[in-house]
């Protein structure tokens, strides 16, 4: 394997659907994996930059790092009947990719539904979950940040090309990234649609949209704190945008106060969800994993 390649991972899920995933790095190294759980609609490639950073061959120890699709999303198979795509439909979907990779235990990294997939792990089967890095998701979800996702998710259309791609997501999320420049919309353009047969087509089913519709003005929105304290014997990273809309200050708040080893770092100039790239934000997560694996060591 080179220095900045991975390698494509195949599993079927209970239901029969091909379900896709990222190998990154020595799948024999001894150290703890990481697995990387992307938020609703994106895919496993928003973590490359992560992955390439924590296997770099020049770190030690070397590390296997996994990024995953889940169904209807990235490369894995899209599922006939939309209402399918549910946390714990995914969570069993990961589950088949971990047990496919042999991966028992790891550290978790989850964006926005992908945080909230890992704190209902840990609830389920807290021995899998040795750390948790959780980006800009919480036990309370804010209806406003639901209600705007509600509005584009499944909905942003065909564009003619990258550049009017481009300017479709500045136009939605500039508010929440202010500073990103026009090679940073082209980038997230390339992660959000592919071109298939002449066209750009979203990477991701639009009957996502279908889990979003009971959201509303007066839906009643569940906290996660029964799920969150399951994580308590687990060290917690979150990563929160300092404009989010998704994640509270006041939840963070309670969380540090319900949680006696989570960290915080506060990503300015950012919304939802915060970009996981950049020395700041791959440095923070290095250090996370290493104390994550020192506690797991000596607790063992």
């Amino acid at each position: 394997m080179t220095k900045r390649s991975f390698r494509d991972v195949w599993t079927r899920s209970s239901d029969g659907l091909r379900l896709h995933a990222r190998s990154y790095g020595d799948d024999r190294a001894t150290a703890l994996p990481v697995v990387c759980l992307p938020g609703l609609a994106r895919h496993a490639g928003d973590f490359h930059d992560l992955a390439m950073a924590l296997t770099d061959p020049e770190e030690e120890p070397p590390r296997h790092v996994v990024a995953i699709d889940y169904r209807g999303r990235g490369q894995s198979d899209h599922d006939r009947d939309p209402d399918n795509y549910a946390v714990p439909v995914e969570t069993a979907d990961l589950l088949a990719v971990l047990a496919e990779l042999e991966i028992p235990r790891a550290i978790f990294v989850g964006t926005s539904r992908g945080g909230i997939i890992t704190m209902g792990l840990a609830a389920a089967r807290p021995e899998m979950v040795a750390g948790a890095v959780l980006v800009d998701i919480g036990p309370v979800i804010e209806r406003a940040g639901l209600l705007r996702i509600k509005g584009y998710v499944g909905k942003l259309g065909q564009p003619r090309d990258l550049d009017e791609a481009a300017g479709m997501l500045e136009g939605l999320f500039g508010g929440q990234f202010p500073n990103l420049r026009d090679r940073d919309w082209q980038t997230w353009a390339r992660s959000t649609w592919e071109e298939k047969a002449g066209r750009l087509v979203l990477t991701y089913d639009p009957a996502l949209a279908r889990t979003l519709e009971p959201i509303g003005p007066q839906s009643e929105i569940p906290d996660l704190w029964a799920a969150f304290d399951g994580l308590r014997k687990a060290p917690v990273l979150v990563i929160r945008g300092a404009l989010s809309d998704l994640l509270s200050e006041d939840t963070v708040r309670e969380m540090r106060a319900r949680h006696p080893d989570l960290d915080l770092v506060t990503v300015p100039d950012q919304g939802h969800t915060p970009l996981l790239r950049g020395d700041d934000i791959i440095g923070a997560i290095r250090r996370f994993v290493e104390h994550a694996e020192a506690r797991a060591a000596a607790r063992a």
